[in-house]
Parts: C-alpha cells; structure tokens; sequence
C-alpha cells in the first residue's frame, strides 16, 4: 500500500500508510494524518490515492510543498521521492494501491437534499447553493466547492465524492426541469442507480 516515511526528528507516527481515497495531511487533529509541527498549516495538503497511483495537492500552505526540493502545488508522487511540507521531511516508500472492494452489511440511503422552491436541487454543505454532482456509489449530491477533483495522467479529470470518495457524475438541470422534476426526480435517479437503468422495446 502507499505508504510516506517521516524522516524528521521528534514527531510521533513515523509511518504512514494511505488509505485509498482523500487523506489529508496538517496540523490540527481533524485532518487524516495530524503533523504537531509549527511550520505545518492547519490542512497542509491531500493525497488522493486511486488505480492511477497518489496525486498531491497542496492546499495553499503558508511554507509551501516541495518534491526533492522544488516547490509543486499538484503532482504525482513517485516510490523514493523526498517529499517536504514545510520544514517536516517525508521518505515516499511506495505508491502501489491495492484495490480491495469493501463489504457493507447494510446501504445506507443518502439523506433527501434541500429542493429550493424553483426545484434546484442543493448542496448538503452550502446552504442555497445549487448541486452540480452526484455520486454514483452513495447517491451524495455536492457543489463545485465540495466535490474532489483530481487531474489523471493522459486523461480527463475525474471527480470524486467529498464522502465514500468514488465516482461522481455532473448534474445536468436544464431551466425548468428542476422545477418538474423536483424530489421526486431525485428518488427516480437513486433508485436507478441502485438496479440499473430501466430497458425498453423500440416500438416497430
């Protein structure tokens, strides 16, 4: 599995194994890997972990990231890097990702999004801002400003969920049809997602 070596003195976790999706690395205890180190920032960056390899992006630190020494706002990361967030040095080790299918015991159904009068739907997280993704594993919908975009090698950006990090696709609310479609549009498309799409006979 991915995995980063701290080679600075005096810091606790010396190792840390990525899990696959969004780890975000900073000071405080709310990101995936807190760093206790005074030139970390608060949510210093993430590494977003998939079948493609780890892709680092800063999250505009105030001391800057560095990949063998030079200053990088996204890139991928490759096995025996040095990778530095601010003054605290890593040792990449490996960026193989095994990719295992988990297994729940139950789905948990996504909870009904807020519907504005004229129909939009809106994101959970910014209130009165219309969703513009929705997540084909979880069925979360979320704004521009929460959905996780990540560049691929060679390929279009691929979108991920702020919440199981999977797939999202974007949503596409023509003028009008929020308003007719409206929740119960929304429940039409979950339960599409969940069996499939519906298959019809061409009339001759």
């Amino acid at each position: 599995m991915a995995r980063l070596l701290i080679k600075t003195e005096g810091l606790p976790n010396r190792t840390l194994d990525l899990r696959l999706g969004v780890n975000r690395l900073g000071r405080t205890p709310e990101n995936d890997f807190a760093i206790p180190h005074t030139t970390i920032s608060a949510t210093h960056c993430e590494l977003m972990v998939t079948n493609d390899g780890v892709y680092l992006r800063d999250c505009q630190s105030t001391n800057g990231t560095f990949i063998n020494g030079e200053p990088v706002t996204e890139a991928w990361l490759q096995a025996g890097q040095e990778l530095r967030l601010g003054d605290v040095e890593f040792h990449v080790e490996s960026t193989d990702v095994n990719i295992a299918i988990p297994e729940y015991e139950r789905e948990v159904a996504p909870a009904p999004p807020t519907v504005l009068p004229d129909g939009t739907v809106c994101c959970p997280r910014h209130t009165g801002v219309a969703a513009a993704f929705k997540c084909t594993h979880c069925g979360e919908v979320m704004c521009n400003h929460c959905v996780h975009i990540m560049k691929r090698q060679g390929g279009a950006p691929l979108f991920l969920c702020t919440i199981c990090s999977h797939k999202c696709e974007r949503l596409t609310q023509a003028p009008g049809a929020a308003k007719k479609r409206g929740l119960l549009g929304y429940i039409q498309d979950t339960v599409k997602l969940k069996f499939g799409p519906v298959r019809t006979t061409p009339k001759k």
